[in-house]
């Protein structure tokens, strides 16, 4: 009776061995996926190792936004989600005035400059997303709990953003809604962490030293008053726009 009892722990002992096993190699097996994805298929559009662009020249050749420092800039959740359905996020691109033209009314978003993200099946997109979340450049610039949750009025929101600080001329606060030039926000609490929100409208050129992204000086106050903003905004459930 002890001795079956005694071969019974060692079974179950073995059994979770077993799983501790598999589970690691599971996660290996991911990691390796992501990191081979990462390089046949993300490379070419998008940096991985750093550094910025020095120059504008470097800053205009850029086909997707910098991922060097993505586990610092982005949400896990969000990434797997996005890459199984891309929708573009900056309405008229990285750099901007390579996808306008003349129109009636003036300058237009010229929709056949753009070519389509590629698709990833749920598998790859969070082999991806786990890969992504070791890129952690630029570190020093992140104060880990820094940002303080809180509620803004939408519209105390709206005048800070807008009429106090001029945010509305690039970037859309809702679908067809604000400036082309930058990418909407409306969607920026679900995509972007916190602490880094805060870090990149402190200082924007210490994160890229050639944005198109101005600094506005803004006051410690101002900066967790716009990211409450940009979460009453995402509770608005507005969803990216287009392809």
């Amino acid at each position: 009776m002890h001795m079956g009892d005694a071969m019974m722990k060692l079974f179950k002992l073995f059994v979770v061995l077993l799983l501790i096993g598999a589970a690691k190699i599971s996660q290996v097996e991911a990691a390796s996926l992501g990191e081979k994805i990462l390089k046949e298929r993300c490379s070419s559009c998008h940096n991985l190792t750093g550094p910025e662009p020095a120059t504008l020249g470097e800053l205009r050749g850029r086909k997707g936004p910098d991922l060097f420092y993505a586990g610092n800039k982005y949400r896990a959740e969000w990434i797997t989600e996005w890459l199984q359905s891309p929708q573009r996020l900056r309405p008229a691109g990285v750099f901007y005035p390579d996808h306008v033209k003349l129109g009636e009314e003036g300058d237009e978003i010229d929709a056949t400059s753009f070519s389509p993200h590629p698709e990833l099946s749920k598998e790859e997109a969070k082999a991806v997303a786990e890969s992504l979340m070791g890129f952690k450049a630029k570190s020093l610039l992140i104060n880990q709990g820094e940002y303080k949750p809180g509620k803004i009025p939408l519209m105390m929101g709206e005048l800070l953003f807008d009429k106090f600080r001029g945010c509305l001329a690039c970037h859309q606060i809702e679908p067809g809604y604000g400036g082309l030039s930058g990418p909407e926000v409306y969607t920026a609490a679900d995509r972007l962490q916190d602490d880094y929100l805060l870090s990149f409208m402190r200082d924007p050129q210490a994160w890229n030293p050639k944005t198109l992204m101005p600094d506005k000086h803004l006051k410690e106050s101002d900066l967790q008053k716009l990211v409450h903003y940009l979460h009453a905004l995402k509770e608005q459930g507005f969803k990216e726009a287009s392809k």
